[in-house]
């Protein structure tokens, strides 16, 4: 499972809000709702995060193995 915990916390500590993602940066809000719910994104809108908060992927995502992992 993809979570991204680590990206409150870098939003925490950055000048950047929810408000400002959305209305300063265009980051709809839908994507604030995945980002809370953990659910998929596309790399694209990762990479715009990145670009926004001036971090790096780890920064908003990290990978937590799950056992409801679909099956490879």
């Amino acid at each position: 499972m993809i979570s991204y915990s680590p990206f409150w916390e870098t939003l925490k500590n950055s000048p950047e809000t929810t408000y400002t993602l959305i209305n300063k940066h265009h980051i709809s809000s839908a994507t604030i709702d995945k980002l809370r719910k953990n659910k998929p994104m596309t790399t694209t809108t990762l990479n715009d995060l990145c670009r926004i908060l001036n971090c790096n992927l780890q920064d908003i995502a990290t990978y937590i193995p799950s056992d409801t992992d679909q099956p490879l």
